[in-house]
């Protein structure tokens, strides 16, 4: 059985027991984004008050952020989706919620000895990211709201994390040597907000430049 955890802010998760159902998931979006009715949340939606360290667009750090219930209740609506997603694909797994620093984390963590969650992490996580702009339609379609959630599965972003620092510290060093700007290879705007936070700390600059799936960060040493 998938146990569901949930914590707020470093609270000790309280675990409940999960209820399966047999309908496959289905995530509608709703008529709620202007111009563009349905979208799903983008790169540009997901990092633009929070992605960069170096220029930042006038409208950055002025949206209210969620409130903690309606990060709690995506969390809910997202680990019900997951969990369907599980028991079709005859798969055991623990979910865990966490919301921290204005965001929802999903957490879906594999039983000790088993790789099979892995298989929907995908090559490159690209399954990953797509499963989570699965959940984050669920979440539109269910409140109306768009969603910044990240879901992570069997460790996968924390792992990432750590590439992604070492892929940071040494085009830190590399720009520092050479005085030149690096440009990186194209990621997601959590993977690039990550590597934006390690290039701040080290004093340098970065900021992001392409569209869609060439958009990049580019590292300098802000002369």
């Amino acid at each position: 059985m998938t146990d569901v955890s949930a914590s707020t802010s470093g609270d000790a998760p309280e675990t409940t027991d999960a209820v399966g159902t047999t309908d496959a998931p289905a995530a509608q979006p709703v008529d709620n984004s202007g111009d563009n009715p349905g979208r799903p949340v983008d790169e540009d939606v997901d990092g633009a008050a929070s992605e960069g360290s170096a220029a930042s667009s006038p409208e950055a750090g002025t949206a209210e952020s969620p409130s903690a219930s309606r990060l709690e209740e995506e969390g809910d609506i997202a680990a019900d989706y997951i969990e369907e997603l599980l028991d079709i694909s005859d798969l055991d797994g623990d979910i865990d919620i966490e919301v921290r620093n204005g965001r929802t984390y999903l957490s879906v963590i594999a039983e000790e000895g088993d790789d099979r969650l892995r298989d929907l992490v995908g090559p490159e996580g690209k399954g990953l990211e797509a499963l989570q702009e699965l959940v984050r339609l669920a979440v539109l379609s269910a409140t109306g709201n768009r969603s910044r959630l990240v879901l992570d599965i069997a460790g996968h972003r924390a792992q990432r994390a750590g590439e992604l620092e070492t892929l940071a510290q040494e085009a830190i060093a590399e720009v520092r040597e050479s005085r030149q700007p690096v440009h990186l290879k194209p990621m997601g705007a959590y993977e690039r907000k990550i590597v934006h936070d390690v290039i701040a700390d080290a004093g340098l600059v970065s900021e992001s430049e392409g569209e869609g799936p060439r958009r990049h960060v580019v590292v300098s040493a802000g002369d």
